[in-house]
């Protein structure tokens, strides 16, 4: 068996705290029930046949016609999302010391996949301090049309990286869905539930593969 070369991170839920703490910190500020915000986008979903989430990660929608569309939904005005989201979204700063010693301390690669929003990049980019050090790869659903677990935003991922095999690389997320994804494309997958677990099995991945 060959060894690992590359390890690729989600952002949101790995890098950070948990993304439902932004949804949370979103729905008090807005002044509306908790899950509401879900159920709405789940009934225009239904309506549509699109999740509106899912097109605004895709960069199909701005993110004023996806707030407007919850906006009739709700039956209420909706205040921004980005700086609200923004505001209870923290650096997970112990997971990003250790991908930048997996680079700098192990000669490993680093790069990182995200399902984001094209105008929520000036907010998230200064939550992972040494981004441009650390990662010498960023693809952004937003901006290539396509999101996590869509298995083309992985075979694009590794062509930018320098057309490495699936096997050569961890994949470490917060969601299921992306994780089997990784998993049946051939990359060794860690479902992050916390740092010091998340630490741990991509370690344990490392040393069967060095």
């Amino acid at each position: 068996m060959s060894a690992v070369k590359a390890v690729i991170s989600d952002f949101g839920g790995v890098l950070t705290s948990p993304l439902t703490q932004a949804f949370e910190g979103y729905q008090r500020k807005a002044g509306i029930p908790f899950g509401s915000l879900g159920e709405a986008m789940q009934q225009i979903a239904a309506r549509s046949g699109e999740h509106p989430l899912f097109e605004l990660e895709k960069g199909n929608i701005a993110e004023a016609d996806f707030r407007a569309a919850l906006e009739v939904e709700l039956g209420q005005e909706l205040v921004p999302f980005a700086e609200s989201w923004f505001e209870h979204l923290h650096t997970n700063d112990p997971m990003l010391a250790y991908l930048r010693g997996l680079k700098v301390e192990r000669g490993l690669r680093v790069g990182m996949l995200t399902n984001n929003v094209r105008e929520w990049e000036p907010h998230w980019r200064p939550k992972v301090p040494g981004l441009e050090e650390i990662f010498e790869v960023v693809v952004d659903s937003a901006f290539v049309g396509m999101r996590k677990p869509d298995p083309a935003i992985y075979a694009l991922t590794l062509e930018r990286m320098g057309g490495l095999d699936y096997a050569d690389c961890v994949f470490v997320d917060d969601l299921e869905p992306n994780v089997e994804t990784a998993r049946e494309l051939g990359m060794h997958a860690v479902r992050f539930e916390t740092t010091e677990q998340a630490i741990a099995d991509t370690d344990r991945v490392l040393a069967m593969r060095q």
